[in-house]
């Protein structure tokens, strides 16, 4: 008995993992998928790109706008655990910056639909914004004062502030080819360099 019991501790453990692993690769489709496609895309479209079945998604995700929402929190989640990670391998603090940021314009310019999605009844949307902010602006917080304590960046800047900047640079960024919204974020960027 005892043994059973034993095989029976160490499949749950295991059986989360695959469906945490499965609904993760569902959530990365849908992202791809809505990326290309906007956030109306076809649920099939996701099921066949996941490799699943229509009903595995509906199980996880009975409307879109559950779908929609775990998709962008997936993807906060992901930008925000960039940070630390980008700070402990890149050369300087200001690097990690910039390919914090970096992340965070590929983050802002991909989520097709998300704008107009937002200004939907839906209230799980509301909560959305208040998530993206509080795990988003204390990464670029950390970050900011990492690159100023090495002394290479300006000591003034607020997260927040820049962030905003960001986004507002973003604008637009999709739909006129002749703007580059990434080279505009760079010269912010390296402007908060120090002078030396």
């Amino acid at each position: 008995m005892n043994g059973s019991d034993e095989g029976a501790g160490h499949a749950a453990p295991s059986k989360r993992k695959d469906a945490r692993r499965n609904k993760e690769t569902l959530l990365d489709a849908a992202a791809a998928v809505f990326v290309t496609s906007g956030v109306e895309a076809p649920v099939r479209d996701i099921a066949a790109k996941a490799g699943v079945g229509l009903g595995t998604i509906y199980r996880h995700f009975p409307t879109r706008a559950e779908l929609i929402i775990a998709v962008y929190r997936h993807q906060i989640d992901a930008c925000a655990e960039a940070g630390p990670a980008l700070l402990a391998t890149s050369a300087t603090p200001h690097a990690a910056l910039g390919q914090w940021i970096d992340l965070f314009v590929d983050f802002l310019v991909t989520k097709h639909g998300l704008a107009a999605v937002l200004r939907s009844d839906d209230a799980g949307f509301d909560t959305l914004h208040a998530y993206f902010l509080d795990r988003l602006v204390p990464v670029c917080a950390q970050l900011l004062e990492a690159a100023a304590s090495s002394g290479e960046t300006r000591s003034d800047m607020d997260a927040y502030e820049l962030m905003r900047g960001v986004g507002n640079l973003c604008i637009g960024a999709d739909s006129d080819p002749r703007y580059d919204a990434r080279r505009l974020v760079e010269l912010l960027i390296a402007g908060l360099r120090r002078p030396h």
